[in-house]
């Protein structure tokens, strides 16, 4: 707390500090109309009189350097305190400049190009006059039908931190004139919605929270985010936004955080509808009570906190405390000095969408995609003959994502246009069918077909529309639809040289698609560039290397199914076997290993891992072990490998998971190069949560995993004395 800020304080009105807790869309202020983002909740009346609005201290959900200017003007030219307004802004995985989703950018296993990525949004964000991203979301998920998981980094809470770290030091960098804060989200624990469905109940025990859920969100307050935003969800049965065992105790008290703490949309007034509160003047005691210091679009601060400081229910230290932690971000970010901080009309048409940009998102698309199956059909050959397009998501732009902040479907690059971009001719498309989930229509098909018998290859794209994924997007179906199925099976009657090529914001159940399909190589949603990045993975001059972040299960009754699960007292011996064994865990219908694992990616050449070794079979708390493997590339491409580094405890006082993930390093190597990568093994590698809840390494046997995925059998034993 600065003594800047502590004497603006002093010069507030209770009032005045009161409103500097409320959030309101920035569209409140606009003269001239312009571009907003999507409300992303009910749009209630908030009943504050017109001089109050013009004390609100921050605002969201602009998009464009000319609005933004105008709204704070305005802001500025009524307000009596004028203490400026910070805007903010869900700039998820890019702001004009779009990169793939943040599910995809976690299957690079990349924490520099999730770092830069970020930076880059961070400099057009930033130019457009954002202060704040509401990201990164690292929820931990296990249930793709949640139709969030696009914005995640997948199920596993070792990669989620490092994602968490590596995402906040892009957008925050130094702080520096094209950095903005980050706010990670969602706190706690909102990706274990029951059923995958958005805003629903999460019931979970402590130890889960904390050994699967917390870390992610720990890794990205350990990196100095600047910003905490509340679930909507229920842990214990107290919705996160006043729950002040989450907020006061563990954030603020274990962790030490002292930063901005905000609800997510109305989350306040949803305190009444949970059941908790009943009237908003209750909405706010517990909202504040738990250390929430932001109310984003409802009115229970505004109406009630001054009442309830009177009422001593409140103190006036609790409220300055809060105003002061926005202050501090305000000055902090420059914003106190220049209200329209990097704001520059002209710099954001030349940067947003620049080629450097576009360079980036394209190298961001490539790296983030998966290759499923190959059958020899990858890559194609530019000169043996020509190549068409068919597909609903072929010739289109809806192919960068949902939550894609100012970035335009029609600046994007189609796979059409990236394959002509790429072979230079005039490369022929055919729709086939359409995209929606009902539809029966098989007109298309003729012309599909025709089209295919008359082409040597046939790049087939098939997936979701970007719109089936994201905020309120959850689904109880995650197979492709059946019209796709069909003009698939018509395809290959005719042309058995198919590529499919697969956009999707989820794991997708696709054991149909994996039995019949050539080659599926999984673009996820890509962004901007997505056209030119998939040209360039389907010609070998990019090399797959993205693996899954995220299971995909062989049907939705598997779901959730995850890689790091428990044994259970009668597990089944071999997870793959097709035959039911009685009185096992498992299925009579189908295997209980996945369609594709966790860590799970295909290249165009091969990785020979040899020489696994551990540089001791003992190790004392206060030692170190080294697990080393060899790694050679004996396949024609040079190529990244992302190295997986797993360790099970095989016995706890709580039971333990087959495997966990604890290290990954991606490399190249050039043909026949080969390359000795390790990993270092302490007592902090080894601790959990146990079952009262200490944070501990137990003495015993533990099994060390280096592979390509986490389905890797090889390992090496050591015992903790």
């Amino acid at each position: 707390m600065s003594q800047r800020t502590k004497e603006m304080l002093a010069k507030m009105s209770r009032k005045q500090k009161v409103f500097q807790l409320e959030q309101l869309t920035t569209a409140t202020y606009l003269t001239k109309g312009g571009k907003y983002h999507i409300i992303t909740g009910p749009n209630s009346p908030i009943k504050f009189d017109k001089g109050m609005v013009y004390d609100v201290g921050t605002s969201l959900n602009l998009v464009g350097a000319e609005t933004m200017i105008d709204a704070q003007t305005n802001y500025l030219k009524n307000s009596k305190y004028k203490n400026p307004l910070m805007i903010m802004q869900d700039v998820i995985h890019g702001h004009r400049t779009i990169y793939p989703i943040n599910l995809a950018v976690a299957s690079s296993f990349d924490r520099g190009l999730a770092k830069d990525l970020a930076s880059m949004a961070a400099k057009e964000a930033s130019l457009d006059g954002m202060s704040v991203t509401f990201a990164p979301m690292v929820d931990l998920v296990r249930d793709p039908r949640w139709g969030r998981v696009m914005e995640s980094s997948g199920e596993d809470p070792y990669l989620n931190g490092e994602m968490a770290k590596a995402t906040v030091q892009g957008y925050q960098g130094d702080m520096g004139k094209y950095n903005i804060a980050g706010c990670v989200k969602h706190f706690a624990a909102y990706g274990a919605a029951e059923a995958g469905r958005d805003y629903n109940t999460v019931d979970i025990s402590e130890r889960n929270l904390r050994e699967y859920y917390l870390p992610a969100y720990k890794a990205a307050v350990d990196a100095g985010v600047k910003m905490v935003m509340t679930a909507f969800n229920i842990v214990d049965g107290v919705p996160c936004v006043g729950n002040e065992h989450l907020v006061r105790d563990i954030l603020r008290g274990e962790w030490g955080y002292n930063g901005v703490v905000i609800s997510d949309h109305g989350a306040f007034d949803e305190l009444i509808t949970h059941g908790v509160c009943e009237n908003r003047k209750e909405a706010a005691y517990l909202a504040m009570r738990a250390g929430c210091d932001i109310e984003m679009m409802s009115s229970c601060y505004g109406l009630h906190l001054e009442e309830l400081i009177d009422e001593g229910k409140i103190t006036e230290e609790q409220l300055d405390k809060a105003v002061l932690r926005i202050l501090d971000l305000k000055e902090e970010l420059g914003v106190l000095d220049n209200p329209y901080r990097s704001v520059n009309v002209e710099e954001a048409k030349r940067v947003q969408l620049c080629p450097e940009h576009r360079a980036l998102a394209r190298k961001g698309a490539e790296d983030s995609a998966v290759l499923l199956k190959n059958d020899g059909v990858l890559p194609l050959d530019k000169n043996a003959g020509d190549v068409c397009v068919i597909g609903p998501l072929g010739n289109t732009g809806y192919i960068i994502g949902g939550w894609h902040c100012g970035g335009k479907e029609t600046e994007a690059v189609s796979v059409l246009d990236g394959l002509k971009n790429k072979l230079g001719y005039d490369v022929k498309y055919a729709q086939g069918c359409q995209i929606e989930y009902d539809s029966v229509d098989e007109s298309m098909f003729d012309e599909a077909c025709q089209l295919a018998k008359n082409s040597k290859s046939v790049v087939l794209c098939l997936g979701e529309h970007q719109d089936y994924s994201g905020e309120g997007y959850c689904r109880t179906d995650i197979n492709l639809p059946e019209i796709q199925y069909k003009l698939l099976d018509k395809i290959l009657e005719v042309n058995k040289n198919v590529v499919v090529v697969l956009f999707t914001g989820r794991p997708l159940s696709i054991g149909r698609l994996d039995k019949v399909a050539p080659a599926i190589l999984n673009m996820w949603m890509p962004g901007t560039e997505g056209g030119n990045a998939c040209a360039n993975l389907l010609f070998g001059d990019a090399v797959p290397s993205g693996k899954l972040t995220m299971t995909f299960p062989r049907n939705l009754g598997q779901v959730p199914i995850y890689y790091n699960h428990y044994t259970t007292g009668r597990p089944k011996a071999l997870e793959d076997d097709d035959r039911f064994v009685r009185f096992t865990s498992c299925y009579i219908d189908v295997q209980n290993s996945p369609l594709y694992p966790f860590g799970y990616g295909l290249s165009y050449t091969d990785f020979v891992y040899s020489d696994f070794k551990l540089s001791n079979n003992e190790m004392k708390a206060e030692d170190k072990l080294v697990a080393s493997c060899k790694i050679k590339n004996v396949g024609k491409y040079k190529a990244k490998e992302v190295v997986q580094f797993y360790i099970r405890d095989v016995k706890g006082t709580c039971v333990r998971p087959v495997k966990e993930l604890k290290g990954f390093e991606k490399i190249e190597l050039d043909v026949g190069e080969e390359k000795v990568v390790s990993f270092e093994i302490t007592e902090e590698t080894l601790k959990y949560w146990n079952r009262d809840l200490k944070y501990v390494a137990e003495k015993g046997d533990f099994e060390v995993f280096i592979g390509k995925d986490s389905d890797c059998k090889s390992f090496a034993k050591f015992k903790l004395v």
